[in-house]
């Protein structure tokens, strides 16, 4: 199926790639965006969000139909972030703003929060929250926080800095399963309740991509795809496909991979 979106747009859908080659890939085809493609970001249900070198984003469903557009563009500089994680809220961050912008599932706009207001100026990983709240964590204080839509603060850890020999620099927070994941690449993920009390570390480091979605947290460290499974401590390790290296970025839903490559976001079944 080739489904023409716009000029520089163009979504297609493989079901099948003949030939021994693909046999051989643990991973299948099964469609790609072409176009211009800066970043993007996935949810659970499988919709896709792509953003462009402009800024706009455009929302592609599980079977890459275009579903909807954001096109209120450089109204707070650029995106550093995309949070799909719940398929009906939807955030960005801005962080040169330090300005969090809510999205419906149709990209419209449902509210802003100025961090500022609130005296959080350095946030670089926000993710939503399993009561439709948002975490985040604040540079300044140190500290893993729980904000509402008003920006209220609900509630907030201890000082890291006096929790930790070395305050972490946190990159990715996740919510999943009753827990929240705090990944700092140079230490470990950091495990915290609801309650904001750690609970465990788990010792990965240096995976870039790092995606905590279901019962598993994926990973990519050189041409290598990880994959840990929380509940029974098992690590896998696999050696990515040649056309998976060198991707610009990797993302993961439990049922399939995302590949980012120049103008490229191919998508694969993940067994």
């Amino acid at each position: 199926m080739v489904r023409s979106i716009c000029i520089s747009f163009v979504v297609f859908l493989v079901l099948s790639v003949p030939g021994e080659a693909q046999s051989e890939n643990p991973y299948k085809l099964i469609g790609s965006i072409v176009g211009d493609v800066a970043d993007f970001a996935v949810d659970n249900l499988d919709n896709v969000y792509v953003l462009t070198s402009t800024d706009q984003i455009k929302k592609y469903n599980a079977n890459g139909d275009s579903v909807a557009v954001f096109n209120n563009v450089r109204r707070f500089g650029k995106v550093s972030a995309i949070d799909a994680s719940n398929p009906l809220k939807v955030l960005l961050y801005y962080k040169d703003f330090a300005t969090i912008v809510i999205l419906d599932r149709l990209l419209a706009v449902q509210a802003t929060i100025d961090l500022r207001l609130a005296n959080i100026f350095q946030v670089n990983a926000i993710g939503q929250s399993y009561d439709n709240n948002i975490w985040l964590f604040d540079e300044g204080d140190s500290k893993l926080k729980k904000i509402d839509e008003s920006g209220k603060v609900l509630l907030e850890t201890p000082d890291f800095r006096l929790l930790f020999d070395q305050a972490p620099r946190i990159q990715n927070v996740f919510d999943q399963d009753g827990f929240v994941y705090l990944y700092d690449p140079e230490q470990n993920v950091f495990v915290f309740d609801y309650y904001g009390a750690l609970r465990n570390k788990i010792l990965i480091s240096g995976w870039k991509d790092l995606k905590v979605a279901g019962k598993f947290i994926f990973g990519i460290n050189d041409d290598t795809l990880h994959r840990y499974e929380i509940n029974t401590f098992r690590l896998d390790e696999e050696k990515l496909p040649v056309p998976l290296n060198n991707s610009l970025k990797v993302n993961f839903t439990s049922s399939r991979l995302y590949a980012l490559k120049k103008n490229l976001l191919e998508i694969y079944s993940l067994r």
